[in-house]
């Protein structure tokens, strides 16, 4: 367990997305509160700086001691060293540049600290979610192999990502860093994949497929609804759109981890549709690739598992280790010819687990 999580310092914390503002606050790894939401308010940056504040003020009045800082994710880009954030995507009021951090200590008289919501997201769920679980797992198979790298994703409005290599959170030099909503939507070669990883893709192909106008299309959630059967609709169009996010995430998670090499976990208001999209996702990240030389050649050198499917998670979890000789020598030494990562879903759901990477990443901080 991470040091952190028993450390008996109060951090208030915010997850914020293009539609909602998830306020907390953290003790010893454990939320100490009841969460307060409110609105983004992404086009009135007079109201999101209000209900920002509001939200920070109404978790400050439910602790009994003082809090040491406030810690929380945001969208980027932003220049997350110096608390400015940038021109957003998604919340177009904050463009030109605004001074959140330097406004919050003001306001409150403690450090304020900012990281992407996906870094944290993904930190949190490498400290005390989905990673460890992983490993838990592996150990309690009696398998000698452990994961120390964890690829983030979160699917929403947009498509964040973060990276924790060797259970440190990535940064760049930028404040760029896992910007995987960048990379190139091979379904649509002029687009970036948040395009299609996106609740404004999922909308958008189920539009398209049902032969209706954007404005008559429901909302991603109800689309989930249709396709599990839950909400009349349109289903064959339900399936396609979410069938759509997943081989465009797929594509995008391969191509993070040719580099990276490390586990994948999914957030976000979108991940509750898993069951629609991961099986695309798995089969894009398991597709192979032509070669001028050799028949195929696979996309990964890694075989990628579904750890949501009862079968995937069996056939990870097995251990395929064997004997091979020694060149010139009498001795033997072992070997596991199978190189393996797995998906799966946060296990801490995402507002909780970005909630404890924020607050061990300001306790981090203020440590240093």
């Amino acid at each position: 367990m991470d040091r952190y999580q028993t450390d008996k310092r109060i951090v208030m914390t915010l997850d914020a997305g293009g539609t909602n503002l998830r306020f907390s606050s953290v003790q010893g790894g454990k939320e100490i509160v009841n969460p307060v939401n409110f609105n983004t308010s992404g086009h009135d940056l007079e109201q999101s700086l209000k209900n920002i504040i509001s939200g920070f003020s109404d978790i400050r009045s439910q602790l009994k001691e003082q809090p040491v800082a406030i810690s929380f994710g945001f969208p980027g880009p932003t220049d997350y060293k110096n608390g400015i954030i940038g021109d957003l995507i998604n919340l177009p009021a904050y463009r030109g540049g605004v001074a959140l951090g330097a406004m919050l200590e003001e306001k409150f008289g403690i450090p304020v600290f900012i990281n992407n919501d996906a870094d944290l997201f993904t930190y949190g769920e490498a400290i005390a979610g989905f990673l460890p679980h992983v490993n838990f797992l592996l150990e309690k198979r009696g398998s000698t192999k452990r994961y120390h790298n964890l690829i983030g994703g979160t699917f929403g409005s947009g498509f964040g990502g973060g990276i924790v290599i060797d259970g440190k959170l990535f940064s760049g030099d930028n404040s760029a860093q896992a910007e995987i909503n960048r990379m190139w939507n091979h379904l649509y070669s002029d687009y970036s994949v948040e395009e299609s990883v996106s609740s404004k893709g999922v909308r958008r192909v189920y539009a398209r497929e049902a032969g209706i106008s954007p404005n008559a299309t429901p909302s991603a959630k109800e689309i989930h609804e249709i396709g599990m059967g839950i909400k009349e609709g349109n289903k064959h169009a339900a399936h396609k759109a979410y069938e759509e996010l997943g081989r465009a995430a797929g594509n995008a998670f391969a191509q993070a981890a040719t580099l990276i090499d490390g586990l994948v976990v999914i957030g976000g208001g979108l991940s509750g549709a898993w069951k629609l999209f991961m099986p695309a996702l798995i089969k894009e990240m398991n597709t192979a690739f032509k070669s001028f030389e050799i028949e195929m050649i696979e996309r990964l050198e890694m075989a990628v598992f579904d750890l949501t499917d009862e079968k995937g998670l069996e056939d990870f979890l097995q251990d395929n280790i064997i004997q091979i000789d020694v060149p010139f020598s009498n001795k033997k030494v072992l070997y596991n010819p199978e190189k393996k990562i797995g998906v799966g879903i946060s296990l801490l759901g995402t507002s909780r687990a970005t909630a404890i990477g924020a607050y061990t990443f300001a306790l981090q901080r203020l440590d240093t």
